[in-house]
């Protein structure tokens, strides 16, 4: 699927694996017992493309043939490994280049992902080979490595836990109670809850500020003026740290609320974005909740 490497080992197998007919026999001599049972040999096709980065492309180099699996799409990946001295990592490349080839396949529009069977070919000048294939042995702790990544990943599921539990959180509670009901519910009604939380000893400065900017871009309330003054006038001394009141009242809120509605949603996100800016918040941060172009706001920064 490549030109032929640097080194003639590369080149001669991959003329002759690059043949349907020889690798067909390569694969059906080679492949575990328990592959070989689940492939269709007769439906083998050499794909295009290459999965090794630029770099490494001396030391390795790589065939891509798919074929029916069961009657569902799969791909044999021979990694060639033509370097003298093998390579104690060469697994994780393998599961890096086989995440790869799952990925284009998926971009061709492809629902389910497809098996990828990467298989090394190795002919450097150590006999046998002297490292372990098994890619979780990398690991510091290969068990509990096999363990999370062959059952179900951890989900925080937000939506799900109930709202007392949430206010348990400590330092994430405010923010997970916030994102929990943003796009439904009143920030009226989570009044009483917000200023519980946000006068607790874990809130930053920055973090507060970040948090009323949140709100102020995806939050919605029928009282919104009356909201964060609420949320202003009842925050501890301690916590308006500079006096938030008094930023609010800078921000000209009221004036800025009603611009808002009058100028149109994006003049209201490039206000927010500045005030965000101001406050020390990154490009990227601002951009992503925002969603304002990365360009724009790099551009607000510069002519701040």
């Amino acid at each position: 699927m490549a030109t032929a490497g640097t080194t003639p080992h590369d080149a001669v197998f991959k003329q002759f694996l690059m043949h349907p007919d020889a690798a067909r026999d390569f694969l059906d001599i080679h492949l575990p017992a328990e592959i070989r049972a689940i492939c269709d040999l007769t439906t083998l096709r050499l794909e295009s493309g290459n999965f090794v980065e630029e770099n490494l492309r001396e030391h390795y180099s790589d065939i891509l043939y798919s074929v029916k699996m069961q009657g569902e799409p799969g791909y044999l990946h021979v990694l060639i490994e033509h370097q003298s001295t093998p390579s104690k990592k060469i697994t994780f490349r393998m599961v890096r280049y086989a995440i790869a080839a799952m990925h284009r396949h998926l971009e061709a529009g492809f629902e389910k992902l497809p098996l990828v069977v990467p298989i090394l070919f190795y002919q450097g000048k150590a006999s046998p080979y002297p490292y372990s294939m098994r890619w979780l042995d990398l690991f510091a702790s290969p068990e509990l490595a096999k363990r999370l990544y062959s059952e179900p990943f951890p989900l925080v599921d937000i939506t799900v836990i109930p709202d007392d539990q949430i206010m348990q959180h400590r330092r994430v509670a405010v923010l997970e109670l916030l994102q929990k009901h943003i796009r439904q519910r009143d920030l009226m009604q989570m009044l009483e809850d917000l200023v519980t939380l946000l006068n607790t000893e874990y809130t930053t400065e920055n973090q507060l500020i970040t948090l009323v900017n949140y709100m102020l871009l995806l939050g919605h309330t029928d009282q919104e003026t009356l909201f964060f003054r609420e949320l202003a006038k009842r925050l501890s001394k301690e916590k308006k740290l500079g006096s938030l009141g008094q930023w609010f009242e800078d921000q000209g809120m009221e004036k800025g609320i009603q611009k808002g509605i009058q100028e149109g949603e994006d003049a209201a996100r490039q206000r927010v974005a500045l005030r965000m800016l101001k406050n020390g918040m990154s490009v990227e941060l601002v951009a992503e909740m925002t969603e304002l172009p990365p360009e724009a706001i790099a551009k607000m920064a510069d002519e701040r």
